[in-house]
């Protein structure tokens, strides 16, 4: 990455098949350094594409390594984005983002022999969690250029073009500068790093940190199993949590909220109900990762009725609450592998969007304490009330955490920078 001691500039070049979290990536990194007060831009050969071709770029076919035209087309729109970048850096710019698959050893090849002027560092992003493919492949078919299709005809043209695509696949191996990275978990699988390149040491940070623009975690509203000490079950909501459902919807009206997430159970599903309500074009999802620890033997019971059965559970709860197993069930221990992995899933669909995540109690326990850095002792005495909601912005400039009540009062800030 040496540069004779001028200012090194950097070409950021994406690769990855579609679906796999690289716009995301593009704009957090492009984010980033602009927060840092480093003059970066997106290139995306996606929206040259729209723009030039329009939609007859949609058909798959156009995909096709074995159609001349759509090749040539796609390298057409690949050289000029690369010159529109190149040109920029030539000025005021100081790092370009090319946002496009380059999946091929052949493509990326051509970009590095094309832009000979500063590094190419190369950032391949893979996901494969089959759940959030299935949700962003869908998600896809919700695009403008697929306006003229049904949801199923949508699907099916989406998959063809990652068809083609995947023909043509290859890893990052070769090429001089690179990570490869988990995009659904924020690791590094692997690197050939630009160390000298005074923006890599940044670009790691932006790549392996979780961002979160808006977060609103909220618990379900009351249900008969609360009012009587029951534990667990699927109970429905009483009149009351209906009321805390609406109110929440009510106090949240006009914050932006694209992605709503719950459990599978019912309590959690009608405390979201209002919100997406009011929000049609929402994305919502349940994830099983987000249900109520499983209480085993338990569920069902009042904790009265555990202290005098079962008083061993009482006991060993007593003595270790976040260690301590249910009979045939679960522990907070436990708990923390599966709700990291909900909490990875939704912030990954969401990307940067607003989202909000109706839980349950000892599911928001652990939520919070993967922001809070909280002992692991304290997490099963977290206070979640079912009449206020946490708000949570964490980005490398914005530390934002407070519990809000619905009713707009003030909420109890527990950190704030």
């Amino acid at each position: 990455c040496g540069n004779g001691g001028r200012m090194q500039k950097l070409y950021v070049a994406m690769v990855g098949l579609p679906a796999r979290g690289k716009s995301t990536l593009a704009k957090r990194i492009r984010d980033g350094l602009v927060t840092e007060g480093i003059a970066a831009k997106l290139f995306n050969n996606g929206d040259m594409r729209r723009a030039l071709i329009g939609a007859e770029s949609t058909d798959p076919n156009f995909y096709d390594p074995n159609n001349k035209l759509g090749r040539d087309a796609r390298e057409m729109i690949c050289m000029r984005n690369m010159e529109i970048a190149r040109e920029w850096l030539t000025k005021d710019g100081e790092v370009a983002i090319l946002d496009a698959t380059n999946v091929s050893r052949a493509r990326r090849h051509l970009i590095e022999t094309t832009l000979t002027d500063y590094p190419v560092l190369f950032v391949e992003c893979v996901n494969e969690d089959q759940l959030l493919l299935n949700a962003c492949i869908r998600r896809k078919t919700t695009l403008p250029e697929y306006a003229s299709y049904t949801e199923e005809e949508a699907l099916a043209s989406f998959m063809k073009r990652i068809s083609y695509y995947d023909t043509i696949y290859e890893p990052l191996q070769d090429e001089k500068y690179w990570l490869r990275v988990d995009s659904t978990a924020n690791r590094i699988l692997d690197e050939r790093p630009c160390e000298s390149s005074p923006y890599y040491p940044a670009i790691r940070e932006m790549v392996v940190s979780v961002w979160i623009q808006c977060l609103y975690l909220a618990r379900h509203g009351q249900t008969e199993f609360n009012l009587r000490g029951r534990i667990g079950g699927d109970p429905p909501l009483t009149a009351t949590g209906r009321a805390q459902a609406l109110a929440l919807a009510t106090h949240l009206r006009n914050k932006p909220i694209e992605w709503v997430f719950t459990s599978t159970r019912i309590r959690s599903h009608e405390t979201a109900t209002p919100l997406l309500t009011e929000r049609p074009e929402a994305h919502a999802m349940a994830f099983k990762e987000f249900d109520e620890i499983w209480a085993g033997d338990c569920e069902g019971m009042l904790y009265s009725e555990i202290r005098e059965r079962m008083p061993e559970v009482t006991q060993g709860r007593n003595a270790s609450k976040y260690t301590y197993t249910y009979p045939n069930g679960e522990s907070y221990a436990l708990l923390r592998e599966r709700v990291q992995r909900g909490l990875r899933r939704a912030l990954f669909l969401a990307g940067d969007a607003p989202l909000i995540i109706v839980g349950h109690q000892a599911i928001n326990r652990v939520l919070l304490s993967l922001f809070l850095r909280q002992r692991n002792e304290d997490v099963p005495f977290i206070y979640i009330p079912q009449n206020q909601y946490y708000h949570i912005s964490l980005t490398p400039r914005r530390k934002v955490f407070e519990r809000v009540p619905y009713d707009g009062g003030p909420g109890a800030s527990l950190l704030a920078e």
